[in-house]
């Protein structure tokens, strides 16, 4: 049976833990490079700035325009269609800077990377 100190090593080792217990998970772009970070249901520039909000694995801008999907670290269009508006949650603030992971390597899942989107 693990222990709890051995189920926080595995949690820990996904992501970085803030201090309310919300995961941070790297977002990258078809290159490589980290470009953002998503905690919790909003997804962020890597310098903190809010970008997005996720809905499942459903990615929408702040404004709740949909702009595809969370895909093996990435946000990539999987051809869906549009899936409509879920609205403006509001501002959900700015988290800071979480450090850069560096370069993950380049990676083409047959899919176009529209993390870039978020941000416009």
């Amino acid at each position: 049976m693990k222990s709890t100190f051995d189920l926080f090593e595995i949690r820990g080792s996904i992501g970085d833990e803030d201090a309310s217990g919300a995961m941070t998970n790297y977002l990258y772009s078809a290159h490589g490079q980290a470009v953002g970070f998503w905690r919790g249901r909003y997804i962020y520039a890597l310098n903190g700035t809010p970008g997005g909000q996720l809905n499942g694995t459903h990615v929408h801008k702040l404004t709740g325009q949909y702009v595809g999907e969370l895909y093996k670290d990435m946000v990539v269009d999987q051809h869906l269609g549009n899936l409509g508006n879920i609205g403006n949650p509001g501002n959900p603030g700015n988290p800071g800077h979480p450090g850069n992971p560096g370069n993950r390597g380049a990676v083409n899942y047959g899919y176009r990377d529209v993390f870039d989107e978020l941000l416009k």
